[in-house]
């Protein structure tokens, strides 16, 4: 079995609006005296990603609308931020006890549709990125034309969990590398077929990655080293369940 090794990535600094990521982490491995090697997956806070392409707002020009004054009234919330929420998500998956959860036009569920406002300043939030799968591509390329070596990116954000507390980093964007490892149609350790076993491996790479990216510690990047898998575009549309076969709409 490969030792595999998570290596964070400091010193990045305070990304803008047109910073180029890719420049940045290579500016960074080089301040640590770090390289990129074959078969990297390099892991980026989706934060950085965001602010890097302007998908941030300003709330000072958010008119809420009626529906999210009365929301952010019930619940004491701010109703820019509700309508900006309001404003990135598909659908209302469930709206109470001051929780919005929604689908955002990615075909993403999660809360307040990717809307955040921690790392930011505090008359601004953050949005998803428009095309985070487009966006790994655009920063892998970069990447692998500098270090001259084939990697995987995987953009991650901070979801929660149905039934489960606490929240865990997934893949929102992913490019040269599958997202899913799909175990069906081999045998288990004691010969038996597998039937239903697809692992999302993206996910569970962006989730071993914050442990050394965590939230307060400005690094919203890492290095997953000693991994073996299949180099090809991949896209974290993948990991999106098909309404007809999702038990929980």
């Amino acid at each position: 079995m490969p030792n595999v090794t998570i290596i964070p990535v400091s010193g990045i600094p305070e990304i803008e609006a047109g910073d180029d990521i890719a420049s940045a982490i290579s500016s960074a491995l080089a301040r640590l005296d770090l390289s990129l090697h074959d078969g990297d997956v390099v892991v980026i806070a989706q934060k950085i990603v965001s602010k890097a392409e302007g998908r941030v707002v300003a709330l000072d020009s958010v008119e809420p609308s009626a529906r999210a004054v009365q929301w952010a009234a019930q619940y004491d919330k701010d109703a820019r931020v509700v309508e900006v929420v309001l404003r990135e998500s598909k659908r209302i998956v469930r709206m109470e006890r001051g929780i919005i959860v929604s689908e955002t036009t990615h075909g993403f569920i999660c809360a307040n549709a990717g809307v955040d406002t921690s790392n930011v300043a505090s008359d601004v939030v953050a949005l998803l990125p428009e095309d985070p799968d487009l966006s790994a591509e655009k920063i892998r390329d970069a990447l692998q034309r500098k270090f001259r070596t084939r990697i995987a990116v995987i953009i991650s954000d901070t979801f929660g969990r149905p039934w489960r507390e606490g929240l865990v980093n997934v893949a929102i964007g992913v490019a040269g590398m599958p997202p899913l490892i799909d175990y069906r149609g081999q045998k288990d350790s004691a010969g038996r077929p597998l039937r239903v076993t697809v692992i999302a491996s993206a996910d569970e790479l962006a989730s071993a990655a914050e442990l050394v990216m965590k939230k307060n510690d400005a690094i919203p990047v890492a290095i997953i080293r000693g991994l073996t898998f299949e180099a090809r575009s991949g896209s974290a549309r993948e990991l999106l369940r098909e309404p007809g076969l999702d038990l929980f709409r």
